[in-house]
């Protein structure tokens, strides 16, 4: 079989073994007393599944054209290849046998054959986007590349502020407004179509720069779907309007310097007092906080630490808008707020900020829910992070598809031994992998879409899609670098920018192990693996 195309019956088949492999070892696991403890084992089962969920996807993207095809089989070839390398180590663990996918070794034997893989190494396929959603992304990348794009460099390498014509522009596009309801001044209408349109807007803006385009956002979106979770109709009314505009500039405060993603233990208070609460502490890593005249806090509004997340509320505390790396203000009363953006080697131009509060007044009637929202904050900030992690996703296809384009580039103009490097094979086969992934990766960032809009909520499918994107982006970008050579390690070539800004997609917006052991595994053992069929 290995002079011959793979056919889809085959991969059909592959994939349903690899489906059976993963739901195996979650049985197995749920026998297993000790299982939370076997933490490697859980984290490679989280991707696992995310691996064969974005198969199964693939296998209905193949049914599109030869294009498409190809593609879907690359990626399932080398997905159950390395799910069959993983049981061929650690058979135990996984509550199965070394040999349980031999079945599927001619198919992923063919799919991912040099030959027939690098013969993909110009192909994209197509998107398959409804006519209105294609006006979507044609409307946006056409934006992206006039405002964004000439200044994406300049933003990196200087660590500069995002010019406000960008910010007014990308509201003016109504992006703020994507998952708010036409009733509180948005676009959402309560279908797919709004997820949809969020994850296209999303990958457009961040095909030209993810610090400075694709993460404009994701802020608005968090605060917005925490407010819908658990507002009161008058919090609603008053910044959601705001919000779709881009008047009101949100930034999101709720990790700590010594806690990281247990946010169980997370210290800083809002203690109630005549006129509010009080913020006391300090939280890191608030991207956009100088920027942003509101920051959305998780604090402490119970003084019992045993109470852990149960004792977290959600909190709007306003603050004026700042420029730069540094800003300081102080309340009539004496609240004082400071920032000082923490330098990073890559996603810049929005700026990470470590935030100390000190008295900090929040006004009673923005702590979202008011008396119903306290002890709340958990659950609300996790419904905007459901949202946030398909965005994030989204954000990942479009660096990745960003660094494929520059690749592909590349690759047909330099030359060595006399020979365009896109006409050898090593690179046609990393540029084939590259484009069967990205494409791939935004499909099933599309599937996510539909589901969030359903009873389902697509919370697990969200996650994983956050889970092996993000991963796959660091992949992608660093075949793309490689592929320029030392040209890729020079700031000259935006590549360099692609490469580190694609590092932090595994980190934020839910480290990749937390996000596999404290929400992936557990859901899947709770709940097993998400049906292939819609």
């Amino acid at each position: 079989m290995t002079n011959m195309a793979p056919s889809l019956d085959a991969a059909t088949a592959a994939v349903a073994a690899a489906r059976k492999v993963v739901e195996t070892a979650l049985a197995h696991a749920q026998t297993n007393p000790e299982i939370e403890h076997q933490q490697s084992f859980l984290y490679d089962l989280a991707h696992a599944a995310a691996a064969v969920s974005m198969s199964e996807v693939a296998l209905t993207y193949a049914n599109n054209g030869a294009d498409e095809e190809r593609l879907a089989m690359i990626f399932v070839g080398h997905a159950v290849g390395n799910l069959a390398s993983t049981i061929w180590t650690q058979p135990t663990l996984w509550g199965t046998t070394p040999t349980e996918l031999d079945s599927a070794r001619p198919f992923v034997e063919a799919a991912t054959n040099p030959t027939y893989v690098a013969e993909a190494a110009s192909l994209t396929g197509q998107e398959l986007l409804a006519d209105d959603l294609s006006l979507v992304a044609d409307t946006f990348e056409r934006f992206a590349v006039d405002k964004i794009t000439p200044v994406a460099e300049h933003i990196h390498r200087h660590d500069a502020d995002i010019p406000e014509e960008i910010i007014a522009g990308v509201a003016a596009l109504g992006s703020f407004g994507l998952s708010i309801s036409a009733d509180y001044g948005g676009f959402a209408e309560g279908t797919a179509d709004d997820h949809l349109a969020m994850v296209v807007a999303t990958e457009r803006l961040s095909r030209s720069s993810l610090g400075a385009g694709g993460s404009l956002i994701t802020r608005p979106e968090i605060l917005a779907r925490a407010l819908e979770a658990g507002g009161t109709e008058a919090q609603k009314q008053k910044w959601l309007p705001s919000i779709s505009t881009g008047e009101t500039v949100c930034a999101v405060a709720v990790t700590e310097p010594d806690v990281g993603s247990d946010v169980a233990q997370l210290s800083v208070t809002a203690v109630a007092t005549d006129n509010g609460y009080l913020l006391n502490g300090v939280k890191t890593w608030c991207t956009f906080a100088g920027r942003a005249n509101v920051l959305m806090v998780l604090a402490r509004t119970n003084p019992d630490r045993s109470a852990g997340h149960r004792g977290l509320s959600l909190l709007i505390a306003e603050k004026p808008t700042d420029s730069g790396h540094e800003f300081a203000h102080t309340q009539p009363g004496g609240g004082r707020i400071e920032g000082k953006a923490i330098p990073t080697l890559g996603y810049r131009g929005m700026h990470s900020f470590e935030v100390s509060f000190d008295n900090w007044l929040v006004p009673a009637e923005n702590l979202i829910g008011e008396d119903d929202g306290l002890g709340r904050g958990f659950y609300l900030q996790m419904a905007g992070f459901e949202n946030g992690r398909l965005q994030t996703a989204a954000r990942a296809v479009g660096v990745m598809q960003a660094a494929y384009d520059e690749a592909h580039t590349y690759a047909a103009e330099r030359r060595v031994f006399g020979s365009p490097i896109g006409d050898f094979q090593l690179t046609q086969v990393k540029l084939a992998r590259m484009a069967s992934i990205v494409q791939i990766c935004r499909q099933y960032s599309f599937r996510v879409a539909a589901l969030m809009a359903g009873p389902s909520g697509g919370s697990m499918e969200a996650a994983m899609a956050k889970a092996y994107s993000c991963l796959a982006a660091e992949w992608v970008t660093r075949e793309a670098l490689q592929i320029h050579g030392g040209y890729g390690y020079a700031e000259e070539y935006p590549i360099s920018r692609l490469f580190v800004d694609a590092r932090v997609l595994s980190i934020f917006e839910g480290a990749d192990e937390t996000l596999s052991l404290k929400l992936i595994a557990r859901q899947l053992l709770a709940k097993g693996l998400p049906s292939a069929t819609p």
